[in-house]
């Protein structure tokens, strides 16, 4: 220790102290003890007492010990912070994408990502890494969206849910909220993803829909693109449905299912058991379903825009074959636009 600090024999304790403050780089702290204030980015000034234990508990880092029977008297001691409870919380949302510029933070406007980032640490006072399941683009909605986030906030799950959605617009709403096994990971854990496209197909533009549907006023056979589209299911190269090939390290994914019914209303239930799944072949909606282990870029949107030909009689299953073997996004059709795409749900067993 320097002989500044160790100073004459009637020094004060109170002036010493903050010789030893001013001796410190950083910037203001306090003692939560004493509330006497020093500078310092890493440096506490403690009090020595006959309660250790509260002493560690009130001065946590790199510490000057000043002993207060004599206060001209000092050692440098650390004490290591407390651990921390981190848990792991997987919450679905719902949200209208119409105002967003999509699900990342982007630094051309207002993401549905930044604003769930904002409600969190509104709710808890954390700063959070927020993962998804996938990357909606804008206009593109999300019926059962999943995200996940590790926190040290005790909250119980279900109270951490409705002080995240008080901090939520009405157009994004937190469905639920679970705690998850810390090595979950809402992208990386996905198995399967479901999408639906909707198409109005209807002569009379319904307003009201505008921003939910895509609205195609030419008749269109939902059968004949049912059909076409039986040649997607599988284990395929889908490059001929990218965007901007390569976005990813292979495009080699996984088709499950794709049907494609007709129905008298827009379905936008949050899941497909909430759904009166009643076919109806006068209905004036499309309903394009698709599941897989996963998506390329636009690849649904693309999907959508070449099955639309087939439905006006322009070619069948078997150019759908050709397409997807001639891996070219030139042969494909038009992306469909974003507005009737809904990512409906994400499974992970």
């Amino acid at each position: 220790m320097k002989k500044s600090l160790n100073g004459g024999k009637n020094s004060s304790p109170f002036r010493n102290r903050r010789r030893l403050a001013m001796s410190a780089p950083g910037g203001i702290l306090q003692c939560p003890r004493c509330r006497f204030s020093w500078r310092g980015s890493d440096l506490f000034v403690a009090h020595v007492s006959n309660e250790p234990q509260r002493q560690r508990d009130e001065h946590v880092g790199n510490v000057f010990l000043v002993n207060s029977s004599q206060p001209l008297r000092a050692s440098r001691i650390s004490f290591e912070r407390p651990p921390t409870l981190t848990r792991n919380l997987r919450m679905t949302l719902a949200y209208d994408s119409t105002r967003y510029v999509g699900w990342q933070v982007q630094p051309n406007g207002l993401s549905v990502q930044e604003v769930v980032t904002k409600a969190i640490k509104r709710a808890s006072g954390e700063d959070v890494n927020l993962l998804s399941a996938g990357r909606t683009d804008s206009g593109v909605h999300a019926l059962g969206q999943v995200a996940s986030f590790k926190t040290d906030s005790k909250i119980p799950a279900e109270g951490f849910r409705k002080a995240i959605q008080n901090f939520l617009p009405d157009d994004i709403q937190l469905r639920d909220i679970a705690e998850v096994d810390l090595e979950f990971h809402a992208t990386f854990s996905a198995k399967r993803k479901r999408y639906r496209y909707v198409i109005h197909n209807s002569r009379i533009h319904n307003p009201f829909l505008r921003t939910y549907v895509w609205h195609y006023h030419a008749a269109l056979d939902s059968t004949a693109m049912h059909a076409a589209a039986q040649e997607l299911i599988g284990r395929h190269d889908f490059r001929s449905f990218e965007t901007n090939w390569p976005n990813k390290a292979t495009s080699v994914r996984t088709v499950y299912e794709l049907t494609i019914k007709r129905h008298r209303f827009c379905p936008l239930g949050f899941s497909t058991g909430d759904l009166p799944l009643v076919e109806d072949d006068a209905g004036d909606y499309i309903w394009i379903e698709i599941v897989a282990n996963g998506f390329l870029y636009n690849m649904v949107r693309t999907i959508v825009g070449t099955l639309v030909p087939a439905g006006r009689g322009h070619y069948g299953p078997a150019e759908v074959r050709r397409i997807r073997d001639a891996m070219s996004r030139a042969e494909a059709g038009d992306t469909a636009p974003a507005r009737g795409l809904y990512l409906v749900e994400v499974s992970y067993d």
